[in-house]
């Protein structure tokens, strides 16, 4: 299976979609704090779309000729940590989420922070860029042709001629 160019694009303008609303829903999401349905949507669309991030990511690997050939050794090794990091950011950002808003859900101008939410909210505020810059490079290295080529992962025949 080859990747045409098309389809490199298309995934990558996906996965560029959802980590560009990720990012806008951290930054602006406390201006609808007014409204806490408003809140709770966005905290749910942003949720689906980190699940949905981490799935494109799986789907590729899963698809590339590397993984169906049988070393799944080796893209392990090059996606572990990007998939523990997309995996630790989905828990800190529901948690941090579920906190708010039970904190603000009767009076969503009450400003009610305890040691502890202050701790999550620079922990997940912290660990966002991180998210971030390991996430694109992973979604730039899957969507690499060699990994759906069989040329680039057959082994090396050398014909001795003594």
């Amino acid at each position: 299976m080859k990747l045409t160019n098309n389809k490199y694009k298309l995934i990558f303008a996906i996965q560029t979609f959802l980590l560009s609303s990720d990012l806008c829903i951290n930054t602006f999401g406390v201006l609808a704090r007014k409204y806490n349905a408003v809140v709770l949507v966005l905290f749910i669309i942003q949720d689906i779309f980190i699940v949905l991030a981490l799935s494109i990511l799986l789907l590729l690997i899963f698809s590339t000729y590397v993984f169906q050939v049988g070393l799944v050794g080796l893209l392990y090794d090059k996606f572990r940590f990007t998939i523990i990091i997309c995996t630790i950011y989905f828990i800190l950002t529901t948690i941090l989420y579920i906190w708010v808003l039970t904190l603000r859900w009767k009076d969503p101008f009450k400003h009610n922070w305890s040691i502890g939410l202050y701790i999550m909210y620079i922990t997940h505020r912290f660990f966002s860029p991180i998210y971030y810059y390991f996430y694109k490079r992973s979604a730039l290295t899957i969507t690499d042709p060699q990994f759906y080529e069989e040329k680039h992962w057959q082994p090396k025949t050398t014909i001795n001629t003594t």
